[in-house]
């Protein structure tokens, strides 16, 4: 009967693709936060600068 072997090579390199995706995914909403904030603060100025002028 023939033993079946299991590469640990290749389940690591599955490992690492799978970190790598979730880290990818976890970035995405930051980037999203951070361009929400800075456009809600340029608007927030803009506002200002018509009320004073």
């Amino acid at each position: 009967m023939a033993r079946s072997e299991q590469d640990p090579a290749a389940s690591t390199q599955q490992f690492r693709a799978f970190a790598n995706r979730g880290e990818s995914a976890r970035q995405s909403p930051n980037t999203g936060l951070i361009i929400t904030i800075v456009a809600g603060v340029i608007v927030v100025l803009a506002v200002i600068a018509l009320l004073v002028l």
